[in-house]
């Protein structure tokens, strides 16, 4: 009997033809198809969501016509929902087609014209997660118990969040072992991100701040010291203590709602994990610093998305009107 693994792989494309490739190929062509793992489970609801409006309106899920797709995501905007979030799920439907080698709706010049207008009336633009200051922070910093492990793994994260611009992935996702203290600097080396799909060797670099409570290179190293390890996950959740003792670190990580909430118990609900990134940008755009500069610790890979990030629509504290010199 054959080996399956020796066996050639079909590869379904956009154009709908099946590639049939070496079994060779087969591992990473399976990794392509899939995609990143937030991605998965992201698709994976808003396919659930999406069969179930076929269902409901007895119309066929796969393959779908165009105008089930143009139905589906009518209905979502008329829902509230995000123009960001109704593209995804077109995003999702058309990678289901992918995956079953079947013509997908989604490229019809008809759903891109229903989709365009759903743009108009919602407004691309999505709400984004507001930027705090620096004295925003050092005051939640001043407001945690630094005595318990609990605070110092909140100020280590928070502190090392903005000072690296992280998304709350990455965060989560750093191990001890990713975490190399120089002379200059705490390197972070990234094994993975959303712009680094493809595991490249990639470092953040985190700089000593003047006050020992405020730096981020004091804190991780006071964190680290208190997980009392030298491997596995930097950032986790506690275990739970006796009654009027603190909880100790425990081995589970952190989920990426985990650090939504803890920003926002820290910095208040209006805050989010992304706020950690966009106050990075505001705040180095407002001292002046290239996007080169920026980019170089965000990863960020064009000038736009510095624009995208920076927070500088409050007409108080970023205007060249107060350098007329009057």
């Amino acid at each position: 009997m054959e080996n399956p693994s020796s066996l050639p792989v079909l590869i379904p494309t956009r154009t709908h033809a099946l590639v049939e490739m070496p079994a060779s190929v087969g591992r990473y062509a399976e990794a392509g198809l899939q995609g990143a793992a937030n991605t998965q489970r992201g698709y994976a609801a808003d396919l659930r969501s999406f069969e179930d409006y076929c269902q409901h309106h007895q119309v066929s899920y796969l393959p779908a016509a165009v105008t089930t797709v143009a139905g589906y995501a009518s209905q979502l905007a008329d829902r509230g929902k995000k123009f960001a979030t109704i593209r995804r799920h077109v995003a999702a439907i058309a990678k289901l087609h992918q995956l079953a080698g079947q013509p997908s709706p989604t490229t019809h010049e008809a759903l891109g014209v229903v989709l365009d207008g759903i743009g108009r009336v919602l407004g691309k633009r999505q709400r984004q997660a507001p930027a705090f200051t620096v004295a925003e922070l050092k005051q939640a910093v001043r407001a945690m118990n630094l005595t318990t492990p609990t605070g110092l793994r909140d100020r280590a994260l928070l502190l090392l969040g903005f000072a690296g611009a992280f998304r709350r992935s990455e965060l989560v996702a750093l191990n001890v072992e990713d975490v190399e203290l120089t002379r200059q600097a705490l390197l972070i080396h990234l094994q993975r991100s959303k712009t680094n799909q493809y595991g490249e060797a990639e470092d953040k670099a985190v700089f000593y701040a003047p006050t020992a409570d405020y730096c981020p290179v004091r804190a991780v190293q006071e964190w680290i010291e208190c997980l009392g390890r030298t491997t596995g996950p930097l950032f986790t959740r506690m275990n739970r203590g006796a009654a009027g003792v603190p909880g100790r670190p425990g081995l589970a990580r952190l989920s990426d709602q985990s650090v939504n909430d803890l920003v926002q118990r820290h910095l208040g609900p209006a805050y989010s994990a992304h706020s950690l990134r966009a106050s990075f940008v505001t705040i180095a755009v407002e001292a002046g610093q290239s996007n080169k500069a920026i980019k170089n610790q965000t990863k960020q890979k064009t000038d736009a998305m510095i624009e995208r990030y920076a927070r500088l629509d409050d007409v108080k504290r970023f205007n060249a009107a107060q350098y007329l010199g009057l």
